[in-house]
């Protein structure tokens, strides 16, 4: 495959991205954030920061992920905040990676969850 038919890594991760928001109607944003904190690949709205977007949900995974260990409850699957307008729900994608979706107030969280989980391990492919 020659170099210009070649999609960079983060133009592949934003067709992931948008894939999901295609399948996944009440999806309405999604990113794709190191566990570091910083942006790799974003479907966010223009009004949005993603710089802070990238480092809450670094960080709201990494409590969760302690969270989960210290109360013995096994593994991180998902954290998720549930707001007056809506789901912010994030899940690691393999070692280096978190998947951020912003989802509807009247969302099916199990579609939700089952269709990020899918493109999680897509993109721990990727990164």
């Amino acid at each position: 495959m020659s170099q210009i038919a070649k999609k960079s890594r983060v133009e592949e991760l934003s067709t992931l991205l948008k894939d999901l928001e295609a399948t996944t109607p009440d999806i309405e944003a999604s990113a794709v954030v190191s566990v570091d904190g910083l942006m790799i690949a974003s479907e966010l709205p223009r009004d949005v920061e993603e710089d802070r977007v990238a480092a809450m949900s670094a960080a709201m995974l990494s409590l969760g992920e302690r969270t989960a260990s210290e109360l013995a409850r096994g593994g991180l699957s998902e954290v998720y905040v549930k707001g007056e307008n809506g789901y912010v729900v994030l899940m690691a994608s393999g070692e280096n990676a978190v998947l951020t979706a912003l989802a509807r107030r009247d969302a099916k969280l199990g579609l939700v969850f089952l269709d990020m989980k899918r493109t999680a391990e897509e993109i721990s492919k990727l990164v």
